[in-house]
């Protein structure tokens, strides 16, 4: 029958034998080396530490322990699932996100059961050292085969894309990064009316081997998903349907099951569920290391502040934090104390008389800022996110920015992907307010902790040096 019109005869170019997809479980295949190279390198670190290859029954017990428990929580974090499409730092960061909670688990184990006094600790890093620069050096190694087996053709599966008349501009976006990721588009279709052009895309399917159809059509234009599948039933092919959203403004969508129905998040939070969790155990273990530095010189700034002018230390002002709850944001006073009417903040100019001599070297520096480090250990803040502004400018803003309110689907940050850019200090126009804005919105949909650890370094890299007041 027609899936276009019913109760007419159709007859379809047959399928001569079904394609094949992947033929190794490579996925269980990096699982058993892995396993393998944590007991191996526990049998390094034993050699390391004690000089001796031949390890104790209690060591053999918890090395094998370790390695089951390194794969496990790999596994639950979706290591050995299908590389393909998957970038090399996903990879990477999931391997370290999986040895944070192996050390959490066994540091639990430890302290339950007292056994932290039976094996060496030095024995322990030694392990987790070895284990880490071998398992993100075979990661990296496998990634540079498969990106120069990739270069000459091979590896790639077959995709044929259906798209609108006017092209798609999923597409064209990511054309040429898609060799690397393992795919090779093999025809571009164009979507019509009538019943031909199904008859062509089983051709063209039967004439490539594809491995896989993408359709990548408008949302409006989803009624064609259904004849197409319908057209292509018998074949042993994959199907991904990639909508097209226009003009509508998305924030972190994806695909989730809630109660059995399919539904697309148009805006959501990056910072759920184990992402949430990495994210907070980045915040506490690197502000935690950078508080313990930075001590000794907040108590100078404060013993400076209270002997250059009279007031308090520091400044404290409301702010939105996640999902727009207010909190206070802490920071060194950079100005002489004064007041302002109520629902009137006014952003310190360049030669803004408030400003006290110390605060323009404070301000300057980025160090009155430190406090906010405190507001990160404290859970209201992290390192890296959108910067907090005004109530005042939200107010203005989110009438005049689309999608302004949605920075605060994250926790705000001391740095962020627009401030290394060049969208920090003042925001007097609007264009400054928007490309700020752009910016944080590309930080929350290409979130990951690779990303952050790259903010953090060009923050350091590039220096706190603020040449705004």
């Amino acid at each position: 029958m027609d899936p276009l019109n019913p109760g007419k005869p159709f007859s379809w170019p047959q399928a001569t034998r079904p394609l094949i997809t992947d033929q190794y479980p490579m996925g269980l295949l990096a699982a058993l080396a892995e396993l393998v190279l944590v007991f191996l390198s526990a049998h390094e670190a034993h050699w390391l530490r004690f000089d001796s290859w031949k390890l104790s029954a209690d060591y053999l017990i918890a090395s094998l322990g370790m390695a089951l428990l390194f794969v496990l929580v790999q596994a639950l974090l979706g290591s050995y699932a299908s590389w393909r499409g998957r970038s090399l730092v996903d990879q990477l960061s999931r391997v370290c996100l999986g040895w944070l909670i192996v050390i959490g688990l066994l540091a639990l184990l430890g302290f339950a059961f007292k056994l932290s006094s039976e094996y060496s600790r030095l024995w322990f890093v030694y392990t987790v050292g070895l284990v880490l620069a071998q398992s993100l050096g075979l990661r990296i190694a496998w990634a540079l085969l498969l990106r120069h087996q990739r270069r000459l053709g091979r590896n790639l599966k077959r995709v044929v894309v259906l798209e609108p008349f006017g092209g798609s501009g999923q597409i064209d976006a990511v054309a040429p990064e898609l060799a690397r990721h393992g795919y090779a588009v093999h025809a571009r279709l164009r979507v019509a009316g009538g019943t031909g052009w199904l008859k062509e895309i089983r051709e063209r399917i039967l004439d490539t081997q594809a491995h896989e159809i993408w359709i990548c059509l408008p949302i409006e234009e989803a009624l064609f998903v259904k004849p197409i599948t319908y057209a292509l039933r018998d074949l042993m092919v994959e199907i991904r349907f990639f909508p097209e959203f226009g003009d509508i403004p998305l924030l972190n969508y994806r695909v989730r099951n809630l109660a059995g129905m399919y539904g697309i998040d148009i805006s959501s939070s990056p910072m759920a569920g184990t992402n949430r969790l990495v994210k907070r155990l980045e915040d506490l273990l690197i502000g935690g290391l950078i508080v313990l530095a930075i001590l000794p010189l907040c108590g100078l700034i404060a013993l400076a502040i209270r002997c250059t002018s009279p007031g308090p230390v520091l400044f404290r002002q409301r702010r939105l934090g996640l999902n727009g709850e207010p909190f206070n944001v802490y920071k060194f006073r950079s100005m002489e104390v004064h007041d302002e009417a109520d629902g009137q903040v006014t952003q310190a100019a360049p030669d803004d008389p408030r400003i006290t001599r110390l605060g323009r070297i404070l301000r300057r520096t980025s160090l009155d800022e430190l406090p906010q480090f405190f507001n990160v250990l404290r859970g209201e803040m992290s390192i890296v996110g959108p910067r907090p502004h005004a109530l005042v400018h939200n107010e203005q803003y989110k009438w005049l920015v689309e999608s302004y309110m949605k920075r605060h689907k994250v926790k705000p940050g001391i740095t962020g992907w627009a401030q290394i850019n060049g969208f920090r200090g003042r925001t007097d126009t609007l264009d400054k307010m928007q490309g700020r804005v752009d910016h944080d919105l590309w930080y929350i949909n290409n979130w990951s902790l690779a990303l952050d650890l790259r903010i953090i370094f060009l923050t350091v890299v590039r220096g706190f040096m603020n040449r705004q007041p």
